[in-house]
């Protein structure tokens, strides 16, 4: 766990100063958990405390767009998410992100169905055909782009999928056979989707494993880390299956509410993974390609 350098210090006891509450930095407990960023928590005397994380080698932009997202998610009043508070960096000062400290918790009776209808009031849809961001963002260090699209298929194909696919044969991975199952894969896209033409957009958090959820103090459900946009909720429910997943409890609540079809028990959900298998294989090298080849060839076997 780095020190807490000394620039980023001064310049979040500046933010705090100028918000007008105590502002000089008392104590800071390292919090482990992330692989891209450091993180601790900062007492200051007050009330409250609070999480700062940091990292000199990203841009400001990518903190910024993790406060937009948490305040999307916020406005939404679904589940808790914590409330950004500033940012910085820039000119020597290693890029930083200050935020209310919610700490960790036990789970409360009943903690994975408050998730999973949690989850399924941040997926209502809105009254608009437009899936994207009004910004790129970030999923974990790589950049994710959002211009927006009106079919759900391209969108799926053209922003996601693709871009992690090319990022991914120009680091040396999925070439050869493997490629080209990929290759079928994308052709397959607009089939497999098909049957969401007319799906308006909801919010999505983005990057929903289980590492980026847990129990507050009261034991209720936290949301952290989101990579937002406006896409199709299965993105966030297949997320949540990808790494560990949660009990059932949570998939039947969800699925109350909103109802998961069996086109995504069968081949979407396959397809949504996909995604974050390939940012996988981009951030952590080659032990992901099998299990990309092998999600693209269960989506083709069902289209």
């Amino acid at each position: 766990m780095a020190r807490l350098p000394g620039p980023v210090g001064r310049a979040v006891e500046s933010a705090l100063e100028a918000l007008g509450g105590p502002s000089r930095i008392q104590s800071v407990t390292p919090i482990s958990g992330g692989c891209i960023n450091h993180g601790a928590r900062l007492d200051v005397g007050g009330p409250a405390s609070f999480f700062l994380k940091w990292n000199p080698s990203a841009p400001p932009a990518m903190f910024e767009a993790e406060a937009d997202g948490l305040n999307a998610l916020k406005a939404r009043g679904a589940l808790r998410v914590p409330q950004p508070v500033a940012r910085g960096g820039g000119a020597g000062v290693p890029s930083w992100f200050l935020m209310e400290y919610v700490p960790r918790g036990r789970a409360a009776s009943g903690f994975e169905q408050r998730l999973g209808r949690g989850l399924a009031q941040l997926h209502q849809p809105f009254d608009d055909d437009a899936f994207g961001w009004h910004e790129d963002n970030w999923i974990g260090s790589l950049p994710q782009a959002n211009p927006s699209d009106s079919s759900w298929a391209c969108f799926w194909r053209d922003r996601r999928i693709v871009p992690q696919l090319e990022r991914a044969r120009k680091g040396g991975y999925l070439r050869g056979p493997n490629g080209r199952v990929l290759d079928n894969l994308v052709d397959a896209i607009p089939v497999a989707l098909s049957d969401m033409a007319g799906t308006r957009p909801v919010l999505l958090h983005g990057d929903l494993w289980s590492g980026n959820v847990y129990p507050d103090d009261e034991g209720e459900p936290v949301i952290i880390d989101p990579a937002t946009y406006h896409g199709h909720g299965e993105v966030d429910l297949a997320m949540t299956e990808l790494f560990g997943g949660f009990g059932e409890s949570f998939y039947a609540a969800y699925d109350e509410v909103v109802g998961i079809p069996e086109a995504y028990r069968v081949y979407r959900r396959d397809l949504y993974q996909l995604y974050y298998l390939l940012v996988h294989v981009n951030l952590f090298g080659a032990s992901y390609e099998d299990g990309s080849v092998r999600a693209a060839r269960r989506v083709l076997a069902a289209v």
